[in-house]
């Protein structure tokens, strides 16, 4: 993928806010508002939606860096909508400046930067690394449980 084939492309995204999509169904805090969480993975989707046509078979994109600004609160049953647009591609790293909206109003701003993986390579490297720290974790409980003598 060249540069010049990205930079500008626009991606959108929308959701209608449901109720396990709030701050309080994630525990984050008392208000029936739609959670940051929520947020950024729309934003995340729009930027997946703006390159999907310029990937080859087996290549994907992750996230390495995102940057919001939450500027408004949205209730459920609500509708909001992300665009992510391309500001660049350099050595197989994307940069988007995302925006979400409800109608008019600018809920969040940020930018994200996304890297290229190929599919395969990255799942067997997270189960690999899986696969580890799980087992270091339960050599370390094993340890404990040996000190406190259980």
């Amino acid at each position: 993928m060249k540069a010049e084939q990205v930079l500008g492309v626009i991606g959108m995204a929308n959701m209608t806010i449901r109720p396990g999509d709030t701050s309080v169904a994630h525990g984050v805090n008392d208000l029936p508002v739609i959670g940051a969480n929520q947020i950024s993975a729309l934003m995340e989707s729009a930027c997946s939606t703006a390159i999907i046509e310029f990937l080859d078979f087996g290549e994907t994109t992750i996230t390495t860096e995102l940057q919001i600004q939450i500027i408004g609160a949205v209730g459920i049953n609500h509708e909001i909508h992300a665009t992510a647009r391309c500001l660049g591609l350099s050595e197989g790293i994307l940069k988007f400046e995302v925006e979400v909206h409800q109608s008019a109003r600018l809920i969040a701003s940020g930018l994200i930067t996304r890297k290229f993986v190929e599919r395969v390579s990255f799942m067997a490297r997270v189960a690999a690394e899986t696969m580890v720290a799980e087992k270091e974790s339960l050599n370390s409980e094993k340890k404990i449980a040996s000190t406190l003598n259980i």
